[in-house]
């Protein structure tokens, strides 16, 4: 019961520092640091709450695979909502 109490933890704090950013904008390109912030969120995820870590080569790469085909629908989502006028 330990693993998943500190994968949310660590989660938590993550989007914590994620709020924290967003609200105060420190510096002008605080977005770089939300993105990585963002990126360690969806590695811990894969690593932790999936546990892919114990999975054959294959299940990796599908893991993979399957969250960079909804970076890229949400990535084509928002250029979408942001190229109308």
């Amino acid at each position: 019961m330990r693993e998943p109490v500190l994968t949310a933890c660590a989660l938590l704090i993550m989007l914590g520092v994620n709020v924290a950013l967003g609200a105060t904008l420190p510096f002008p390109h605080v977005w770089i640091v939300e993105l990585i912030v963002a990126g360690l969120m969806v590695a811990t995820i894969l690593a932790f709450s999936m546990e892919v870590r114990r999975e054959p080569p294959l299940v990796r790469l599908f893991a993979c695979i399957g969250f960079v085909w909804v970076a890229i629908l949400f990535a084509m989502t928002l250029v979408d909502y942001l190229s109308r006028r």
